[in-house]
């Protein structure tokens, strides 16, 4: 599976948004972009898009910042690719010839269960596993 730039960007911010989530603080845009590695000119592009789909809220302002709409529990990964990359769950149109029907059957299933599996995975639980100790062997 190939998942875009933009996706994975707008997956690192939100994560890192869901780490610092406490319903009243915001995160500068500049701390984001610093500790996910993105750059800050396209960060405030995906962080507008999140904002247009309900994720993210923002504050104007010397202490303005991003914030999350909603706890990191009630966002699912579903929910950004929906607003970021919604072709991702597109499905192909039925095909043609003998063999379309059955092939378009497959790719509806499978898409169908992509889709079920990342809206069962929630910011909390990655930002849990990001801020969990790794050990090395």
């Amino acid at each position: 599976m190939k998942i875009s730039q933009k996706l994975d960007y707008a997956c690192r911010a939100a994560v890192c948004l869901a780490k610092h989530y406490d319903r009243s603080s915001v995160v500068k845009l500049e701390d984001i972009s610093r500790r996910e590695d993105i750059p800050s000119s396209f960060l405030v592009q995906i962080l507008n898009e999140l904002k247009r789909a309900g994720i993210v809220s923002s504050k104007r302002g010397k202490a303005g910042g991003y914030a999350l709409n909603q706890p990191p529990g009630a966002i699912s990964l579903c929910d950004l690719v929906r607003a970021v990359e919604p072709g991702l769950l597109t499905v192909p149109t039925e095909g043609k010839g003998t063999s379309g029907p059955a092939v378009s059957r497959v790719w509806k299933q499978l898409s169908g269960r992509i889709e079920e599996r990342l809206a069962e995975i929630t910011l909390e639980a990655i930002a849990n596993d990001a801020a969990a100790p790794m050990y090395h062997i």
